[in-house]
């Protein structure tokens, strides 16, 4: 019975021995199999990413908007220094005035204004603003409605009529200098010498491009 036994323990000894020898190769091949493959693909470079297509054109189309709205704001804003002074309007300052008397209609102080050389203004479209003395007797305009501007550059000239005195009677003050301005107040006033003047309720004329057109307004304020 022993004997059969040891048998037994034998036989079952070498069936473990067989086993063992046919299982081990396979799974140190499995493990070499799988133990490598898996470091490759771990291992494995990631492939750089390709550049964006979008990103130059996108940053090229920015610079160029930009640029363009850059240079379409300078333009519309750039003037030429001639336009820029012609759109300005004059100040006495700017001007060459001058007074003197006329004897037609009645009598009245013709005053002329010229652009000082190298200036270029508008004159507005009413009257001068003419007063006498330090007291600051001014004169009323003569004309219901408004003139045009008056562009004067170089050579051009432009005109107003004062009539100093448009009450009947024997009163008034007399001046020999009468205080022309553009616009109210001008910060530049011109005194101009006029002579001995009287003056009482005096009225002005709107700016006129000719002589003749002033006759014509004094007559006009007078009736």
């Amino acid at each position: 019975m022993r004997s059969r036994r040891l048998a037994l323990t034998a036989v079952a000894v070498a069936a473990l021995a067989v086993t063992a020898t046919a299982c081990g190769p396979e799974n140190s091949d499995s493990a070499a199999a799988s133990g490598p493959a898996a470091t490759a693909t771990t291992a494995r470079p990631t492939t750089p990413a390709a550049p964006s297509a979008t990103g130059t054109p996108a940053t090229a189309t920015a610079t160029a908007t930009a640029t363009a709205t850059a240079t379409a704001t300078a333009t519309a804003t750039a003037k030429p220094s001639g336009a820029a002074q012609a759109s300005d309007t004059c100040g006495a300052k700017d001007l060459v005035l001058t007074a003197k008397a006329e004897s037609q209609a009645g009598g009245y102080l013709l005053i002329t204004a010229k652009a000082k050389p190298g200036v270029t203004c508008a004159l507005p479209a009413h009257h001068p603003v003419i007063a006498f003395g330090s007291g600051g007797i001014e004169a009323a305009k003569a004309e219901q409605g408004t003139g045009r501007p008056i562009r004067l550059n170089g050579s051009t000239t432009a005109y107003a009529g004062v009539v100093t005195k448009t009450t009947k009677d024997n009163q008034a003050v007399e001046f020999t200098d009468v205080i022309v301005g553009i616009g109210s107040p001008d910060p530049d006033p011109v005194s101009l010498p006029v002579g001995p003047t009287n003056v009482d309720k005096p009225v002005v004329t709107n700016w006129h491009a000719l002589p003749q057109e002033v006759a014509t307004a004094v007559v006009g304020a007078l009736r």
